[in-house]
């Protein structure tokens, strides 16, 4: 059985058009997406937040979008706890890389911990196994700030997301 552990607390991708690009920088994966301004009034809209994730080993981008993980169409639709979140997920190994559509960064390494990330966009999902992760917001309402900081997806900051759930 898979584990799901949301890790936007305070943010999110905009609900509509996210439009997430994905890029491969030296080893990391970095997604840059448009914030829900809607649902989070300290951001405008059309701005943009970049989520990296570190020593990425594989990541997918899946075609499964909000109707087709309502229909169950989604490996995870009677799993997660809800469609557009971004999660950490543990659990079934197998289930949670059964998609035989990854696009390699770097070979498995043994003796590296690596964790299993999901996002759940609405046109697409988007998946990968890395390290760790951070994300850079345009306006950082997690330390109280106007300028652009990164929160590092540390076992601090995963630890205070569990709690809150």
């Amino acid at each position: 059985m898979a584990t799901f552990v949301q890790l936007n607390h305070g943010w999110n991708a905009d609900p509509n058009s996210p439009e997430p690009q994905v890029t491969v920088v030296d080893g990391d994966v970095v997604v840059t997406l448009f914030v829900n301004a809607f649902q989070f009034p300290e951001f405008t809209e059309g701005t943009k937040a970049t989520i990296r994730f570190k020593s990425c080993q594989r990541y997918r981008i899946g075609s499964t979008n909000d109707e087709g993980w309502y229909m169950g169409k989604c490996r995870f639709s009677k799993l997660a706890p809800k469609w557009g979140e971004f999660y950490q997920l543990t659990g079934d190994t197998d289930l949670l890389l059964a998609p035989n559509d990854w696009s390699v960064v770097q070979p498995k390494t043994g003796g590296e911990s690596m964790e299993h990330y999901l996002f759940y966009f609405r046109d697409e999902t988007f998946e990968c196994v890395a390290r760790s992760w951070e994300v850079e917001l345009p306006v950082n309402r997690l330390l109280g700030t106007d300028s652009q900081h990164q929160v590092a997806a540390s076992r601090r900051m995963l630890s205070a997301g569990q709690r809150q759930s």
